[in-house]
């Protein structure tokens, strides 16, 4: 069973809040068969409209599942594709075509002829009419039955880049930087991503009988403010769906949190005050008043709309000091405490522990804790190809100097360099350069745990399962990855444990293996009893909100000094890496620094000690992200 979603008020589409990214899955996965069943049972067929990319894809593994385990019957289904890059043929990684086929057509019994994707290899010349053949197939299908649709960071549903025309049609379109940035990583470099596609217009998508947006994670809550709430323009093309009679979206709780009925409700007229809302408000209120907590008066929640909140749980300086002393005691000096313990971080990628939390790492070793770092996948999809070459060549070089292996040294020279020379753009590694990435990105891990002070002993290299395709798509996670978990969890035995709780890893990763600890841990605790304490931390893409901190570690200008040469190690992901993230030209040294010293000025700001640098952390409360 999944968690039931609750209306969100204040939007302008029906928007519903789910607690996971798996939730909403399940329930858009739900809605597709009981569209099916409901054809089926007049003899009738459903059309879809389907979309590719991150966010379908537990809707497809749930079809799947229900198809093999339920006897969902889909032989009367027809499909429509959203979109396809132009220029880019049905076989290639990336391809839409080869998506879907691997993602639900191989696995399902969707009758091949009842498939549509638009042809990204159709000549130029015949581009028009392929468009309007994929229109008028469309129509004599009867229409589509259900669109499915995620939206993109400028707004953009299929590829209607921002100010495309409301009633537009199928039809080639360019596609906006930000769109091709975003898509880099699938393409392992922004340059390879073409530049044109192919996509159904807002017209086409607005004349489906019901429409369902799908958005997960930190980095989406934006766009999805300006689609449900801000003005409607062909600026952000979402903001069309709210013309449709039955559009809504569907939103994990990472996705939903700048909408204003959860970011601010005071700005509603009514709150439920929780001692969570009411931290949050006055926070608020010291930024909109430009005002230290204990400087704050009636008259600041007067002009700012918190009425409501005065008048049942004033005065203002009562308010301001119970927020100031919630504040007070996020303050921790000793995370772990005092008593030594084993302490276990989990780093999803192998530099993800000394950008987010190298500081606390280094006061955790001060404090003379066990600490054991966790490295879960190898992350050699984010090594370039020079440093694969330059890495084969050394290893080359250096067998033959020393006479070590006469016999393998030729062969590792010349597999890499071919398999190199052979890649497109495009195109995955080979087995042996991804070992060679991975070889040094374990090098890396190394070296930045040694500066921190780390034992190698207590270093641990999982390699999860899921994370080994050599490309960007990864495999579901499986017992197997939890089982690798559990298995280290209980053999280290740790007191206290550091996850990386960060939706916004454009990847995805972060989430997965997430979603891997606390299986191991609910495993653990069903079988003990009991469950290490668990803290959360944030990596790379951004920081915990002020009002949610649980606790916030002090760092001196040596702690930083010393973190950011932790970071330095991972040269691979030094001045230009592979996979930077959207709208951040930043090194992660500098978005650690920059974060960390941002934190500290927003606890001055409020009033509260000032520090040079701080790490921050929330509990982890026992539920999926």
């Amino acid at each position: 069973m999944y968690s039931p979603a609750h209306l969100i008020s204040s939007t302008q589409v029906p928007c519903y809040a789910f607690r996971s990214n798996i939730d909403v899955a399940r329930h858009v996965a739900g809605m597709i068969a009981n569209t099916v069943r409901e054809r089926n049972s007049f003899g009738q067929q459903a059309v879809l409209g389907l979309a590719t990319g991150s966010t379908p894809v537990g809707v497809y593994r749930e079809l799947i599942r229900m198809h093999r385990d339920e006897g969902l019957d889909l032989s009367r289904v027809m499909t429509f594709n959203l979109d396809e890059y132009y220029g880019l043929a049905a076989d290639r990684l990336q391809s839409y075509h080869r998506w879907m086929n691997e993602h639900l057509f191989d696995h399902v019994n969707i009758p091949r002829e009842n498939i549509h994707i638009p042809d990204g290899t159709v000549p130029l010349e015949r581009v028009a009419e392929h468009c309007r053949e994929y229109e008028e197939a469309i129509r004599r299908a009867g229409g589509i039955d259900l669109q499915l649709l995620g939206i993109g960071r400028t707004g953009h549903v299929g590829f209607n880049e921002p100010f495309s025309m409301r009633g537009g049609r199928t039809r080639l379109v360019t596609l906006d930087p930000i769109t091709r940035k975003d898509a880099s990583s699938d393409f392992f470099h922004e340059e390879n991503v073409p530049t044109q596609a192919l996509t159904m217009g807002l017209g086409t998508i607005l004349e489906a009988r019901k429409i369902v947006l799908m958005a997960y994670g930190e980095n989406k809550a934006g766009i999805v403010r300006q689609a449900a709430e801000g003005p409607m323009n062909d600026r952000v093309p979402a903001t069309f769906l709210r013309d449709h009679p039955d559009a809504s979206f569907l939103l994990d709780e990472a996705a939903s949190a700048d909408l204003t009925a959860v970011a601010t409700p005071w700005l509603l007229g009514t709150a439920e005050w929780t001692d969570e809302l009411i931290k949050r408000a006055v926070l608020w209120l010291c930024e909109q008043a430009d005002k230290a907590l204990l400087k704050l008066d009636g008259a600041d929640f007067r002009q700012h709309d918190l009425h409501q909140l005065l008048r049942h749980h004033g005065p203002s300086s009562k308010l301001a000091h119970r927020v100031f002393k919630w504040m007070m005691d996020t303050i921790e000096y000793h995370p772990a405490g005092r008593d030594p313990q084993n302490v276990l971080v989990f780093s999803p990628h192998p530099d993800d522990d000394v950008i987010s939390m190298g500081g606390t790492i280094i006061r955790l070793l001060e404090d003379e804790h066990e600490v054991h770092i966790a490295y879960m996948t190898s992350g050699n999809i984010a090594v370039f190809d020079h440093d694969a070459q330059q890495l084969a060549d050394l290893l080359t070089e250096v067998n033959r100097r020393f006479q070590i292996d006469q016999e393998r040294t030729p062969e590792l020279e010349s597999g890499v360099h071919e398999a190199l020379a052979r890649k497109q753009p495009g195109d995955p590694d080979s087995h042996s350069v991804l070992q060679i990435k991975e070889l040094i990105r374990w090098s890396e891990a190394k070296a930045a745990a040694i500066v921190c002070g780390c034992n190698e002993e207590h270093l641990h290299f999982l390699n999860l399962p899921f994370y080994q395709t050599g490309t960007i798509a990864k495999k579901p996670a499986t017992a197997e990855d939890v089982r690798i978990v559990r298995e280290l969890i209980e053999r280290v035995g740790p007191g206290q444990i550091y996850v990386a709780g960060d939706l916004s890893d454009p990847h995805g990763t972060h989430r997965v293996c997430a979603e891997v600890i606390f299986q191991a841990l609910a495993e653990i605790e069903e079988a003990t009893g009991n469950r290490p304490a668990v803290l959360l931390y944030r990596g790379a893409w951004q920081e915990w909100d002020l009002d949610v901190i649980e606790i916030a570690v002090p760092l001196s200008p040596a702690d930083l000094k010393k973190k950011k040469t932790a970071i330095f190690r991972h040269e691979s992901q030094k001045d230009s890496a592979l996979f930077p993230g959207p709208d951040d030209p930043r090194e992660f040294w500098k978005r650690a620094e920059d974060r960390n010293r941002h934190t500290a000025d927003l606890f001055n700001r409020t009033g509260l000690p000032e520090y040079y640098a701080m790490e921050a952390f929330v509990r982890w409360k026992g539920q999926s992200l």
